[in-house]
């Protein structure tokens, strides 16, 4: 069987990407980027050294077009700031909305361009990164394991049974997925996770504080700090 990986470059679909390569065999694997009106490339770059490292297919496709419309903090054309504390912290102001960091519907926008891709390339699943930690708190709605329930079946349906959808770590925190990860040997020095797009992380928007907490938990040093 071929695989398709939703790959951004950061954490988890990283670890995403070394579980399919361990699973099927880098042949085997395709890595599709999107691009979606980021306010930096340094996902792009990130991804460009790490499917560079591992020798696989890598697509990259453009729907920035779609997202003119919102107003989201992590997109070029927006003047709202990214919010610079924990998820948390987020959620006590959002009236049980997600943070504004959430682009609209994307993991759904994606997962269906990827369908299409995957079925053109002969692949029988889709990978993505989605965690627990994501999900929590209605932050990220496209991340929760009943999303992920329902994108699958309309995939599989829509595929004529052909093609499945796995989050295989819908129900793990960030530390979890690091922990796979480094048993994995992920080249975690490549990843970028913050959502600045400075020469170095933040240290200080949700994804980074997540990030730092997730090696932390796991007793090492982030290697992308090492850089």
């Amino acid at each position: 069987m071929k695989a398709l990986v939703l790959f951004s470059g950061g954490v988890d679909s990283t670890t995403c990407l070394g579980m399919a390569i361990d699973k099927y065999g880098k042949d085997n694997v395709i890595a599709l980027s999107i691009l979606y009106g980021q306010k930096h490339t340094k996902e792009i770059e990130a991804s460009n050294k790490i499917v560079e490292y591992y020798g696989v297919e890598h697509i990259s496709l453009d729907l920035e077009k779609i997202f003119e419309y919102s107003d989201c903090s992590l997109l070029s054309h927006s003047d709202v700031d990214i919010p610079k504390e924990s998820y948390a912290k987020q959620l006590e102001k959002t009236d049980g909305k997600p943070v504004s960091t959430y682009v609209p519907f994307r993991n759904g926008l994606f997962l269906s361009t990827a369908a299409s891709i995957a079925l053109s390339k002969d692949c029988g699943v889709i990978y993505y990164g989605a965690h627990a930690d994501d999900a929590a708190g209605n932050a990220y709605p496209d991340c929760s394991e009943s999303f992920n329930n329902a994108i699958n079946d309309a995939i599989y349906i829509g595929s004529g049974n052909q093609l499945r959808v796995e989050a295989p770590f819908v129900k793990l925190t960030k530390a979890e997925v690091v922990k796979i990860g480094l048993e994995l040997k992920v080249p975690y020095k490549y990843t970028w996770s913050c959502y600045e797009g400075g020469d170095k992380p933040c240290g200080v928007c949700g994804t980074c504080i997540d990030r730092a907490e997730a090696f932390r938990l796991n007793g090492v040093k982030d290697p992308a700090l090492e850089n």
